[in-house]
C-alpha cells in the first residue's frame, strides 16, 4: 500500500507554521543614511532648554568678590562638615513648589518656575545686586532623571548628573532595544506646566536627529512598544508554540500513515 504521505510533505507540515509566524523586521537604526562610508552634513537641531517646573530639586550657589557678603545667600546643609559657602556639595536643594516658588535666604520667595536655568539666573542676579557688588549665580538639577520602560534589557530610572541627555544615550544607559523593541515606534513622553506630550520617534529614520524631542527633558519617559508577537506571548513564545503544533500535526500524519 502506498504512504499516504511522503517525508517531504511532512517536512513541509512542520516547516509551514514556523514561516508563517515569522516576519521580515528591521532592527537597525538610521536605516535610510544609504551607503556612503563618511557622511557630513549640518547639524540644525537645536538642544531645547529644559524649563524649571514644580518638583524639581535645585542646587542654587551664589559667589561674590566679596565671600562674606555672599555667605548669607547660601544655605549650608546641617550635614555639612565645611564652613565654605561656595563649595557645591554642601548646599541644600531648593525645591520648587506647585506654584514654581522656591523659598531663598534673605530675597524671600521667589518665582521661577517656568523659566529656563538662564533666565532664573538672570533673575536671581537682578535682585542680588541689590545686596552683592557683583554676583555670580549657578543653578543645577540635583534631580535631573529619565525613565526608560518597555523592550529594553534594563528598564531604570538613571539620574543625569551633565544635565544633558539624547534617546540614543538613554536607551544606552538601559541596555539598548531587546529583539522585541518596536524600533518604528519609540514613545517619548513628557510633562511640563501642567501639558502632557507623547511623541512617537522611528529609530529607523535619521529624521530623529532633528526631532524637537531627540534630546529630552528632565523627568522624560522613554516607552519601547513590543512587536505584535512579543505581547501574543505568554509561557511560550509564537514561535514554540507554531513549532510544537508542526510537530504535533507531523506526529499525527505519522502515526495515521502507519496504521
Amino acid at each position: 500500500m502506498k504512504p499516504l504521505f511522503n517525508s517531504k510533505r511532512i517536512l513541509v507540515f512542520i516547516l509551514l507554521p514556523l514561516i508563517f509566524s515569522c516576519s521580515r523586521r528591521n532592527l537597525g537604526y538610521f536605516s535610510n543614511y544609504g551607503e556612503e562610508k563618511v557622511l557630513t552634513e549640518a547639524i540644525t537641531l537645536n538642544k531645547k532648554q529644559p524649563v524649571i517646573q514644580s518638583g524639581d530639586l535645585l542646587q542654587i550657589t551664589i559667589t561674590d568678590s566679596n565671600p562674606a557678603a555672599a555667605a548669607p545667600f547660601n544655605r549650608i546643609s546641617s550635614n555639612s562638615s565645611t564652613t565654605n559657602s561656595s563649595t557645591s556639595n554642601s548646599q541644600e536643594g531648593y525645591l520648587v513648589d506647585e506654584n514654581g516658588i522656591i523659598d531663598f535666604p534673605i530675597l524671600g520667595r521667589i518665582k521661577i518656575g517656568g523659566q529656563t536655568k538662564a533666565e532664573a539666573k538672570l533673575s536671581l542676579t537682578n535682585l542680588l545686586t541689590n545686596y552683592l557688588g557683583n554676583p555670580i549665580v549657578s543653578i543645577r538639577y540635583l534631580n535631573y532623571r529619565i525613565t526608560v520602560l518597555g523592550e529594553v534589557r534594563s528598564p531604570n530610572t538613571f539620574l543625569v548628573p551633565s544635565e544633558r541627555i539624547n534617546l540614543i544615550e538613554a536607551l544606552g544607559m538601559a541596555g539598548d532595544l531587546t529583539i522585541y523593541g518596536k524600533r518604528e515606534n519609540i514613545k517619548i513622553i513628557n510633562e511640563a506646566n501642567g501639558v502632557r506630550t507623547v511623541a512617537q520617534l522611528d529609530l529607523n529614520d535619521k529624521a530623529i536627529l532633528d526631532s524637537p524631542y531627540y534630546y529630552l527633558q528632565p523627568n522624560d519617559i522613554v516607552y519601547v512598544e513590543p512587536v505584535t508577537a512579543r505581547k501574543d506571548q505568554s509561557s511560550l513564545t509564537r514561535s514554540n508554540i507554531s513549532l510544537f503544533l508542526g510537530i504535533v500535526t507531523a506526529a499525527s500524519l505519522v502515526i495515521l500513515n502507519f496504521r
